[in-house]
């Protein structure tokens, strides 16, 4: 017996990790830009338009790692 589509979309947990969530806001509050944010086991990667922002961005990662309260490597990457 297979499951349809909207049971499997049920059962599934969409809400952002909670580290997810502290970036975003950072980034949005701070810069007033929007952000990608991938989270895996080991780290975290940043997804930002522009090497100004990701060079900013690069600078804070300190401040920003302490508001998330991980050990997790953070990554920017520009799109």
């Amino acid at each position: 017996m297979t499951d349809s589509i909207g049971d499997l979309l049920q059962k599934r947990d969409f809400d952002e990790p909670p580290e997810v969530k502290v970036i975003k806001k950072f980034i949005w509050d701070s810069y007033g830009c929007t952000c990608a944010v991938k989270s895996q086991q080991n780290e975290i990667i940043i997804q930002v338009s522009g090497a100004a922002l990701a060079g900013t961005l690069r600078m804070r990662l300190p401040e920003l790692r302490k508001l998330c309260q991980t050990e997790k490597r953070l990554i920017i990457r520009i799109n």
